[in-house]
């Protein structure tokens, strides 16, 4: 799948994931903020393969891609 399939799973609640990347936990999602939250506008982030998640920013090369897949399913 492209990038615009991935953000359309992504703005739908899903999750996704690309085949070369670091491991199989690592993903993408759409967090909307909460009231009483520092962020104010919607924002992708990542979760990496130690668990982490961090505020996420789409290299060229992964907007380009069509090996995304759904991480949530």
């Amino acid at each position: 799948m492209n990038f615009a399939g991935a953000l359309g799973h992504l703005n739908a609640g899903g999750a996704c994931t690309r085949a070369g990347w670091n491991g199989p936990d690592q993903f993408i999602g759409l967090m909307n903020p909460y009231p009483g939250s520092d962020m104010t506008v919607p924002y992708i982030f990542i979760r990496t393969t130690s668990g982490e998640h961090a505020p996420w920013v789409a290299s060229q090369t992964d907007i380009l891609a069509d090996d995304w897949t759904f991480a949530d399913e």
